[in-house]
């Protein structure tokens, strides 16, 4: 058996991706430690997995709390910065505390989040094997594919491809100061520099958490790159008090937007007008961002509370209005809800963009969104039979991608045999 190493962000959004996972290799007899910033023990410890904390003095408990307020009072290229400017501290913790603390638990093998990119030089650094799992959008870089903080429609056209590799000169700019990191650390070693940013992921497998289908056309993914599916356990997470009782048996709207870029408490607001006067019920989590009595009194008189049970939920859902969080749209899919998403930064744009490609939702970018403009998308979402079909072909999909088994499978095989585990075609 092997003890596994998980290297990942201590936010909900990438420990809800890793966390079953790690589940479903401790029940296979394999030891799994999740090595995060502090903010993310309490979460680890209670799903069952062992926790050692890095870059105490970088995050100190409640620190990283902190930052994600602040980033969620911000929106596109603001929190685009203030995000790389957090994965650049994060990367030097990593760095810094990662190879002794792998020493010392006995760490046979790492599973590193794709945002996480500087871990894979700590595996190489320590000798052992890595596995880069995919828990945002997928972030390989493809000429054909836009930048995964754009809207852009996939066009694999010339001009298409003119306009990606504009966006990601652009990108490579934004992100520089996070990389500078990775150069110096990997020159102080004595490791090669990575000759492209996709040569900084696993060259054993690559998983994804996203269905094949809900990704743009791709013919640049390494042989290795394996697409299975979400998994996500209502067990692994903590139970959340709901009025289940206020519930009025109208069809349901679902709106949440997330638990990091969620401070826009006017946008909640726009929901709620938006939704008013429909013959639905709309029900409203704030993830954090306030409490349900710090909110004015909202239009048509929705159910607001503080978090949600949102697995729970999303089965009696007709709608979601979404952040386009890829765990929350996958969550959504999962279920065949089709979604209105209104994303704000960083990878939502590149989500709510393949959320429009694959016809389960409409897109409502933050700096157009109006309550008619919002309003005119809820409806044609509820009212037209076309995105409920495409929402519950992704859900067969999804169905039958593999998902938390199939990943631990690769992942097994890619750290038993050593060599690259390839995708079947």
């Amino acid at each position: 058996m092997t003890h596994f190493g998980i290297i990942c962000p201590a936010e909900s959004g990438h420990l809800n991706t890793f966390i079953p996972l790690g589940k479903e290799l401790l029940l296979r007899g394999h030891s799994v430690t999740v090595i995060a910033s502090l903010d993310g023990q309490k979460k680890v410890t209670t799903a069952g997995l062992e926790f050692k904390p890095i870059g105490e003095d970088i995050f100190p408990l409640g620190s990283l709390k902190e930052r994600f307020a602040e980033l969620g009072k911000l929106s596109d290229l603001a929190a685009l910065k203030y995000t790389i400017e957090l994965f650049k501290d994060s990367a030097i913790s990593v760095l810094r505390d990662a190879p002794q603390v792998i020493k010392e638990a006995g760490i046979e093998a790492l599973l590193v989040d794709q945002t996480s990119s500087e871990a894979g030089t700590v595996a190489e650094l320590t000798g052992i094997p890595f596995v880069t799992v995919c828990s945002a959008v997928v972030l390989n870089r493809d000429p054909d594919i836009p930048p995964f903080s754009t809207t852009w429609k996939y066009s694999p056209t010339w001009w298409g491809r003119l306009r990606n590799q504009l966006g990601y000169k652009i990108l490579s700019q934004i992100v520089k100061p996070r990389y500078d990191v990775l150069t110096e650390y990997r020159q102080k070693w004595n490791l090669p520099l990575h000759s492209s940013v996709n040569k900084i992921y696993s060259p054993l497998a690559q998983i994804s958490h996203q269905p094949a289908e809900f990704e743009f056309t791709r013919t640049t993914l390494p042989k290795w790159f394996h697409f299975t599916g979400p998994y996500h356990y209502s067990a692994s997470r903590e139970p959340v008090a709901f009025p289940w009782e206020k519930l009025t048996g109208q069809p349901l709207i679902y709106a949440s937007m997330g638990t990091l870029q969620n401070r826009l408490i006017n946008v909640f607001e726009k929901i709620a007008s938006a939704c008013e006067g429909l013959d639905a019920q709309l029900v409203i989590t704030l993830g954090g961002s306030a409490t349900p009595e710090s909110l004015p009194e909202l239009p048509g008189n929705p159910l607001v509370v503080s978090y949600a049970p949102q697995l729970e939920l999303l089965q009696k859902a007709t709608l979601t209005i979404t952040h386009a969080g890829m765990n929350t749209t996958l969550e959504c899919l999962t279920n065949g809800v089709p979604m209105v998403a209104i994303p704000v930064a960083n990878d939502q744009p590149g989500i709510a963009a393949r959320v429009a490609w694959t016809g389960v939702g409409e897109v409502v970018p933050l700096k157009k969104l109006s309550v008619e403009r919002l309003q005119k998308a809820v409806k044609q979402v509820l009212t037209e039979d076309s995105y409920k079909k495409n929402a519950l072909r992704l859900q067969e999909a999804i169905k039958q991608a593999g998902g938390v088994k199939k990943a631990a499978d690769i992942i097994e095989q890619a750290v038993s045999t050593g060599k690259p585990v390839l995708a079947r075609v």
